[in-house]
C-alpha cells in the first residue's frame, strides 16, 4: 500500500498545515499525508522548485498562498509526483513527521473575516423560532448572500480552549438587562474559504475568478452567545455575541483537490442578478458531508450540497461593492443545515431554542453549551480516483 493510501488523507487530498516538530519550535509549511506531516520546502527544493521553498518556509502559509494559483498548482503537483513514485520513498521518507508527534498551529495569519447565512434550512429554522407568526426568511434572503463583518484576531487553531463571554443580556421577562456570563453558549458548524490571491480596491471579483483568488478550504466553528446575539442585535448585526471565538481546522484542503466534490447547487426562485447568476457557469456547490461530536457522542450530520448560496457567489458580492481583497481573507459559510432534524448545524436549532433537549451518550441532556462541553467537527468530500478526503476536524472545550 503507498503512502496515505486508504486513509482521509491520500495523495490526492494533501491538505496544508503549519506544524513544528518535538523539540524544535520552528514552524513549517507541510502537507497531511496518511498519518504523517510532509515538510514541503525540503522536497519542492530537491524536485526543481526551489524558488518556492523560501514561501514554504515560513511560519504562516501566507507567504505561500501571495504566490498565486500558477505556485499553488506547481507545489501541489511536486508534492503529490514526490509521495508517488516508489523510488523515491527514502528522500521522501526523511522529511515525514508522524501527526501524533507535531504540534499544528494557526494555518495562516487572518486578515479580514467575514461570515455569510446561506443556508436556507438554516435561515429558515432561525427564523421559525424567533418569527413563528412571521415569514422565516427575510425579504432579501434569496436575493443576495447577506454576512457580516467579524473579529480576524480571535480565529483561534482547533484544540484552543474557549472562555464562556460574558456581556449584555436581557431575557423577554426581565425589566433591564443584566451582566454575566453567556447562558445561551452555542456552536455554528461551518466551512471557511481562504483567500490567496488579492484584488485592488475598486475592482469585483467575477464569479468565473473565483479559483484565481481561493486557495482553500478549513472547517470552522462560529461560537455564539445567543443570549448576548439576540439583545445586542437589535438594529445592527452579531457584534459581542459572536467576536470572542471563531475555531478553524489546522488544514486547509486546496480547491484542486474537491474537483470531484463539486455538484450544482439548489435551484434558485426568484432569479438572481447578472453578477450571481451561474447558471450555465461550472458549479460550485460542493458535496460535503460534516459530522458534529457533543462530548464524543454524534448529534447531526449537516449536508454541504444543500447550501443555497455558493463560495464563488460570496466571493463576487462580498467584492461587487469595490472591496478589496487581501492574502489571508477568511470568509465563512454560514451554518452548514440540512432539512432533516438531525442535520442542523447549531444547537439553537437541535433543541429547537432549549424546548427539546439533546440526549447525549452519557445520558445527560444538553440544550446549550455547559462548562467542560467538548464540541468537535469533521467533514469528508469525494476524492479523486474513487477516494474519500477528509477535511480534519475543528476541536474547543468549554472553560468557565
Amino acid at each position: 500500500m503507498s503512502l496515505g493510501e486508504g486513509s482521509l488523507f491520500p495523495v490526492e487530498n494533501l491538505p496544508f498545515c503549519v506544524f513544528s516538530a518535538p523539540g524544535d519550535g520552528r514552524r513549517r509549511v507541510g502537507v497531511a499525508i496518511g498519518s504523517y506531516v510532509l515538510e514541503a520546502a525540503p522536497v519542492c527544493e530537491s524536485r526543481g522548485l526551489a524558488s518556492e521553498a523560501p514561501a514554504l518556509s515560513a511560519g504562516a502559509l501566507n507567504p505561500f498562498l501571495a504566490r498565486g494559483p500558477v505556485a499553488w498548482q506547481r507545489v501541489r503537483e511536486a508534492l503529490a509526483e514526490a509521495i508517488s513514485r516508489r523510488s523515491e520513498v527514502e528522500p521522501v521518507a526523511g522529511n515525514l513527521h508522524p501527526l501524533s508527534d507535531v504540534t499544528l498551529h494557526l494555518p495562516f495569519e487572518v486578515a479580514d473575516y467575514v461570515d455569510f447565512y446561506s443556508s436556507e434550512h438554516h435561515a429558515s429554522n432561525v427564523g421559525r423560532i424567533f418569527r413563528p407568526d412571521g415569514d422565516p426568511l427575510p425579504p432579501n434572503w434569496k436575493h443576495l448572500p447577506i454576512g457580516y463583518h467579524g473579529r480576524a484576531g480571535t480565529v483561534v487553531v482547533s484544540g484552543t480552549p474557549i472562555v464562556r463571554p460574558k456581556g449584555q443580556r436581557k431575557r423577554t421577562t426581565d425589566p433591564s438587562p443584566t451582566f454575566g456570563p453567556s447562558e445561551r453558549l452555542d456552536i455554528e458548524a461551518e466551512v471557511g474559504f481562504v483567500v490567496g490571491s488579492g484584488s485592488r480596491i475598486g475592482e469585483p471579483v467575477p464569479l468565473d475568478d473565483f479559483e484565481w483568488h481561493v486557495f482553500g478550504l478549513v472547517l470552522l466553528n462560529d461560537w455564539s452567545a445567543r443570549d448576548i446575539q439576540s439583545w445586542e442585535s437589535v438594529p445592527l448585526g452579531p457584534f459581542l455575541g459572536k467576536s470572542f471565538a471563531t475555531s478553524v481546522s489546522p488544514f486547509v484542503v486546496p480547491i484542486a483537490a474537491l474537483e470531484h466534490a463539486r455538484l450544482a447547487p439548489p435551484p434558485r426562485d426568484p432569479p438572481v442578478l447578472p453578477y450571481l447568476d451561474d447558471s450555465g457557469k461550472p458549479p460550485w456547490g460542493l458535496d460535503l458531508s460534516l459530522e458534529i461530536a457533543w462530548n464524543g457522542t454524534v448529534v447531526s450530520r449537516p449536508p454541504f450540497r444543500t447550501m443555497y448560496w455558493t463560495p464563488a457567489q460570496q466571493l463576487a458580492h462580498m467584492t461587487v461593492n469595490g472591496a478589496s481583497l487581501r492574502t489571508g481573507d477568511l470568509y465563512a459559510s454560514g451554518t452548514v443545515s440540512g432539512p432533516s432534524g438531525d442535520e442542523r448545524g447549531s444547537f439553537l436549532e437541535l433543541s429547537w431554542n432549549g424546548s427539546t433537549p439533546v440526549s447525549l451518550g452519557d445520558g445527560s441532556e444538553r440544550s446549550f453549551l455547559e462548562d467542560g462541553d467538548v464540541v468537535t467537527i469533521s467533514a469528508t468530500a469525494p476524492g479523486a480516483n474513487g477516494t474519500t478526503i477528509g477535511l480534519g476536524e475543528v476541536t474547543g472545550q468549554i472553560l468557565p
